[in-house]
C-alpha cells in the first residue's frame, strides 16, 4: 500500500513509553511462598507434638473416675420444691422418677390427661368422689342450671 508510510522499527522508540518486561519481581515472591510453606509446616509439627505432649501429661496425671466414687443417699431427690416428677421419698415409696425425655413425659402426661377426662372413675382422697367423663359432667352442669329453682 503505497498511501501508508513505512518506518523502521528504532525510528519509533520512545524513552518514556517503551514496554516494560515485568511488573513484579517473581522471584522474591517465590522465596516469600516457600518460607511460608516451610512456616506453616513447621509451625504444625510444634502444635502435635506440644498436644502428644499435654495429652500423655493428663493420662499419667488422671485422677480416679467420676463413676467409680460413692454417691450420696440423698442425691436421687432434688432439694428445690416441689418436686415437679415423682421421686422416691421414703423407704417403702416404689415411684422411681421418670427416665424418658421430656417430649415423651409430655405425651405420657397428655394422654393421662385425656384419659382423666374421657373416661369414669374414683378420686379417693378421703371423700370417696366419683369420677366421670367432662362430656357427662358438662351435660349435668347444663341440666342443674336449667333445673327449676337452680340460682346461676
Amino acid at each position: 500500500m503505497p498511501e501508508h508510510l513505512h518506518y523502521n522499527e528504532d525510528d519509533l522508540f520512545n524513552r518514556e513509553t517503551h514496554h516494560e518486561k515485568s511488573d513484579v519481581p517473581i522471584r522474591p515472591l517465590f522465596i516469600f511462598i516457600a518460607i511460608f510453606v516451610v512456616f506453616s509446616f513447621a509451625t504444625h509439627f510444634v502444635l502435635y507434638a506440644m498436644y502428644k505432649k499435654f495429652a500423655n501429661i493428663e493420662r499419667d496425671n488422671r485422677g480416679p473416675d467420676l463413676t467409680s466414687m460413692a454417691k450420696p443417699k440423698d442425691l436421687n431427690v432434688p432439694q428445690n420444691q416441689p418436686l415437679l416428677q415423682p421421686f422416691q421419698r421414703e423407704e417403702h415409696d416404689v415411684r422411681p422418677p421418670y427416665h424418658n425425655t421430656p417430649v415423651t413425659d409430655l405425651k405420657d402426661m397428655r394422654a393421662a390427661e385425656d384419659k382423666a377426662l374421657t373416661s369414669y372413675g374414683w378420686v379417693d382422697q378421703g371423700k370417696g368422689v366419683v369420677h366421670v367423663p367432662i362430656a357427662v359432667a358438662k351435660e349435668l352442669a347444663v341440666q342443674r342450671l336449667n333445673a327449676p329453682g337452680a340460682t346461676p
